[in-house]
């Protein structure tokens, strides 16, 4: 067949993707896009401007379905024997949302409300409005298992603006301990927990009991993902500045499982950085810094990943080393493990590189601490601890 015979009409394809469209929609500007490309555009990019003529458009921007124009680009599929486009089924009714979610407590309206949210986002937007997420949240702790799990995920999907979803977190301890109880058979309930942690009350935070910081430590262990794990390893770090969960998150074995996690050689730079800043921040506590020490390879591992994988995670193993050295390196023996594990010699090293001035002073105070101990150790160069 002739190559020019083939060629899609230039009004059949849409002026964002380029693609042809499947489902086309007209703005108030009077150019028509595929509802999928100018939905995202508008309402996630948040860009409101029409991408051909530039005129503003607003952010509830009616989209008017472009039904001539669709069945043209269909009929012309079926004659070129292309791909067949189906006709996209309309989007939902502010009623029809309203019923699904008042029996949100059957299986069958939570995956209708599941199907309409991945379908478009007008869908999405039309269940926001609907008072979904206030809904989904009250429905929570009566649900079992695989419905949680189905209505965390449809949360995520949802997308809720953060100050939408505050008032129902801030103070409410039940949903997040009933989220702790979950989170190791829904990975859903993993990453919206750490959204629950970000909007938390300092005071509900203060509150939580051992066995939730062991569950998040838990997902930790397991490693199932990458995503889970930096997610657990956030909402220790949302809840080491307070005292007593410091003292609790230690009593839950982050230190060890972190130290763990380094060792197995998966984490990648951010889980590092991520966990250096739990160590720093457990270090700060006497309970903390003897679960460092205590465990075999401790300092290695924080002295290991100086100058190898970033400044901020320079910064926090510096921190580290800096609280061992100032109330828990009275022992000889630890002091000689800093030099034996090569610490010392980072140390030097980070007095040398391009690093904060701030990261060098703490360096510069751990090597005076020690010089003595240090200075004529067979395992280092003292010309270099003198300089």
């Amino acid at each position: 067949m002739d190559n020019d015979a083939e060629e899609v009409p230039r009004y059949f394809t849409c002026p964002i993707s380029l693609e042809i469209m499947k489902d086309p929609v007209t703005t108030p500007t009077g150019i028509t896009y595929d509802r999928e490309s100018i939905e995202r555009w508008l309402f996630i990019d948040r860009r409101l401007t029409c991408p051909v003529t530039n005129e503003p458009l607003p952010s509830d921007a009616e989209l008017t379905p472009n039904h001539t124009l669709r069945r043209l680009i269909q009929s012309w599929s079926t004659l070129h024997a292309t791909n067949r486009i189906p006709t996209p089924r309309p989007p939902a009714d502010f009623a029809t949302v309203q019923n699904l979610l008042r029996n949100i407590s059957r299986p069958s309206s939570l995956s209708l409300l599941s199907s309409l949210a991945a379908e478009s986002e007008s869908n999405r937007r039309l269940i926001l409005r609907a008072d979904g997420p206030r809904r989904l949240l009250s429905f929570l702790p009566s649900a079992s298992t695989s419905s949680a799990d189905s209505a965390l995920s449809l949360l995520l999907t949802l997308r809720v603006p953060v100050d939408d979803l505050r008032p129902f977190i801030s103070d409410n301890h039940e949903l997040i301990h009933y989220l702790t109880t979950l989170i190791s058979q829904s990975f859903s309930a993993i990453i919206f927990l750490k959204t629950a942690f970000e909007l938390a009350s300092p005071k509900l935070l203060e509150r939580l009991q051992v066995e939730a910081f062991q569950a998040v430590v838990g997902i930790i262990r397991d490693g199932i993902s990458k995503q889970g794990t930096k997610a657990a390893l956030q909402m220790l770090l949302l809840t080491c500045p307070w005292g007593t969960s410091r003292a609790k998150i230690v009593e839950a074995g982050a230190v060890a499982e972190i130290i763990e996690m380094e060792l197995r050689g998966k984490a990648e730079k951010r889980m590092t950085e991520l966990g250096l800043g739990v160590l720093e921040q457990l270090c700060m506590c006497a309970d903390g810094r003897a679960a460092l020490v205590g465990h075999a390879a401790g300092i290695a591992v924080v002295a290991q990943r100086m100058i190898k994988v970033s400044p901020a995670a320079d910064e926090k193993a510096v921190g580290i080393l800096t609280a061992v050295a100032k109330y828990s390196a009275t022992s000889g023996e630890i002091v000689k493990e800093m030099m034996m594990v090569g610490a010392v010699s980072k140390l030097c090293l980070v007095m040398q590189a391009e690093c904060l001035s701030g990261v060098k002073e703490k360096a510069s105070w751990v090597l005076r601490l020690h010089s003595r101990a240090w200075k004529n150790s067979h395992c280092f160069n003292s010309d270099l601890l003198s300089r």
